[in-house]
């Protein structure tokens, strides 16, 4: 984003606008807690701004200040499409390419509003007025920070702002340990906790509030962790039928995949989720190094995301898509052991 780009923006912002914060499908950490943090700072500019969510997102992201007013499409599609109809901005976070909105997608190509995209995310589309990007980024928090920074608000930045950020960039650094966590990402987190971030409630309400039954679909998965040597890597799968078992919820199989990764000479791990009433296979793909799981996932599973951490889907059944999972490793077996 350049300076041209913000002094416009800054133009933009100087009077009340119509503003919608949209995010991904199946919302993390990072998505509402970058959508939320500009709710907060863009409300008190003294727009009018609603936040749209594709979907329902995990029990442990529904204590962050404001999420009371989000608003879901596919639940509320009259009043989710309303606003975003009417809107004269839309700033489309946590992610670049509209069909990443799943049901979202046509109202948002359909949308005359201008359009502003903050994400960190490889290969974005061109569909916006202006684009920050950048792939360096620890999270779109970070960037929602350096935003509202070129902006020269951060004296705006409250409590609430501050908590929503800190949300962010916890989750999407695996509370800071991945190698997209530079000093400067540390000199933000030092700001948030300054501003009035709680860090050790934010951990708490993420991480430490477990259910049995969540803790006991950890057991299973573990028990269906394969390991392949040959290739350095492992992965985990977890049927409809198990997940029905352990009385499963939203957010329930969050961090599993970490598990397999964290195993001794393991440097790709992958985790596949039966979805019969999608009728497909979630795939979660996580990696070590420079190996480049992104770029497996927009190959193999029409998905994509970062180098290390990366999404997709499968239209096979879970035992087909395991088949083609392992098909495929003997032609990525030199990257995987020069990690």
């Amino acid at each position: 984003m350049t300076n041209h780009d913000i002094k416009d923006i800054k133009a933009l912002l100087s009077s009340s606008k119509k503003i919608v914060i949209v995010t991904h499908k199946n919302p993390d950490g990072d998505a509402i807690g970058s959508s939320l943090a500009l709710f907060h700072y863009l409300t008190k500019l003294n727009h009018l701004v609603t936040v749209v969510t594709p979907n329902d997102y995990p029990n442990f992201l529904k204590w962050v200040p404001g999420e009371d007013l989000i608003l879901k499409f596919d639940l509320q599609n009259d009043q989710s499409s309303k606003a975003i109809m009417q809107a004269d901005i839309i700033f489309t976070l946590d992610f670049n390419a509209f069909h990443r909105a799943g049901d979202m997608e046509q109202i948002l190509n359909t949308s005359s509003a201008l359009k502003i995209m903050i994400d960190h995310h490889q290969q974005p589309d061109g569909y916006a007025k202006y684009t920050y990007s950048d792939v360096s980024m620890s999270s779109t928090c970070e960037m929602i920070y350096n935003f509202i920074e070129m902006l020269d608000d951060c004296n705006l930045i409250d409590s609430n702002i501050a908590t929503a950020i800190y949300l962010g960039i916890m989750t999407d650094t695996g509370s800071f340990r991945f190698n997209s966590t530079t000093s400067r990402t540390h000199q933000v987190i030092a700001n948030l906790i300054d501003k009035g971030a709680d860090n050790t409630f934010i951990h708490n309400q993420v991480y430490d509030t477990n259910s049995y039954n969540r803790l006991q679909l950890l057991g299973c998965a573990l028990s269906n962790l394969k390991i392949l040597p040959e290739f350095r890597a492992a992965y985990i799968t977890l049927t409809q039928a198990e997940l029905q078992n352990f009385d499963y919820k939203k957010g329930d199989t969050e961090g599993f995949v970490n598990y397999a990764l964290s195993l001794e000479n393991v440097v790709l791990a992958a985790i596949f989720i039966e979805d019969l009433q999608q009728g497909i296979i979630k795939i979660s793909l996580r990696s070590k190094g420079d190996f480049s799981v992104n770029l497996m996932s927009r190959h193999h599973f029409n998905g994509g995301g970062h180098t290390n951490a990366a999404g997709g889907k499968s239209d096979l059944n879970i035992s087909e898509t395991v088949e083609k999972f392992i098909s495929i490793l003997p032609q990525y077996k030199a990257a995987l052991h020069e990690v």
